[in-house]
């Protein structure tokens, strides 16, 4: 495993971290809490050293899950976790307030209900699970982070950047007020790497790539036959004709790559993101230990080519799922 400085923290955080959101039993539908904490444990194990959950997973089952790994491991371990907006609407809305979504009283509540969850006295990296440039003057999100971090309950702040909109962030990273970002980067979506990777370098703040697999798409297992089970959020997100049109973007990909089948498509998709050097760690979600052990081999691997970088290019794919 190689390890990369997180932003200004110090944190020396593994390129794969777990990503938690699909361990809450809610939304995504089927891992069992027994084959999570052996995930949770193999990647661990495999020296995966960052964690990235949030308050909204489950209502606070991903985090008492981390939680408990986390108190049973001798390894160190980096723990993120994210407030959820209070009015709970994903993404931000340009037009509401910050006080309906992120306010100062607010914003600590949710940071010491997370310590309780985790069984923690510090977060490593507390994050605003949206985010409205529009807030960027507002005192609350500002006074909230300062005083976490002076109390000792939070090491590091940063933002997780509302789907598909990189460069709301600009304005943010500027201020020098943030350790990190969060954004969606894969090879369907190669936005961030216009404007909000060259604003990382130049001010030092660290990233977190997540869906590196486009909620599956880019695992090669999303053929027009995928079924999912009922109340997983994949039945919207793969509504109408979205799984051809994904089997046929795939498949391309395949092609252009010289892929004899789709099952090395997972491992490019992890490298693709590794290889920008703006991309701190990739934060995959991993239900199973089959699926962590895949991962570790890919990242293992290192960076991807230049011309294969070049060839993923040209299969970006501007489009939104989520809406």
């Amino acid at each position: 495993m190689n390890y990369r400085k997180l932003g200004p923290t110090g944190f020396a955080v593994s390129e794969l971290g777990y990503g938690a959101w699909g361990i809450s039993g809610k939304q995504w539908i089927g891992a069992s809490d027994k084959e999570s904490l052996a995930a949770l444990h193999r990647a661990i194990d495999g020296g995966v050293n960052f964690i990235d959950t949030a308050l909204a997973y489950g209502d606070g089952k991903s985090e008492k899950l981390v939680g408990k790994v986390a108190g049973e491991t001798e390894a160190g371990v980096y723990i993120a976790t994210k407030v959820p907006p209070k009015n709970r609407i994903w993404p931000a809305r340009p037009a509401i307030g910050i006080d309906e979504v992120f306010p100062y009283d607010y914003i600590i509540r949710s940071t010491e209900e997370s310590l309780r969850n985790l069984g923690l006295e510090t977060i490593d990296l507390q994050q605003l699970h949206v985010w409205n440039p529009a807030w960027l003057d507002h005192d609350d999100w500002r006074r909230a982070f300062a005083d976490l971090k002076s109390s000792g309950k939070v090491r590091a702040v940063g933002i997780s950047i509302n789907d598909h909109q990189p460069d709301t962030a600009l304005g943010i990273i500027e201020t020098g007020l943030i350790d990190t970002v969060q954004v969606i980067y894969n090879i369907f979506d190669q936005t961030p790497e216009a404007q909000l990777f060259p604003a990382c370098l130049r001010h030092g703040v660290g990233v977190l790539a997540r869906v590196p697999f486009d909620e599956g798409s880019l695992t090669g297992r999303i053929g027009e036959s995928t079924t999912f089970p009922e109340g997983d959020f994949r039945n919207s997100y793969f509504r109408g004709d979205r799984k051809k049109q994904v089997a046929e973007r795939t498949a391309a990909i395949a092609r252009d790559l010289g892929l004899e089948d789709l099952t090395g498509l997972p491992a490019a998709a992890l490298r693709f993101c590794l290889t920008h050097p703006a991309v701190t760690t990739v934060i995959p979600g991993m239900r199973s230990v089959a699926s962590v052990e895949a991962n570790l081999r890919a990242t293992d691997q290192g960076p991807l080519p230049p011309e294969t970088i070049q060839i993923l290019g040209r299969h970006a794919w501007d489009r939104n799922f989520y809406a």
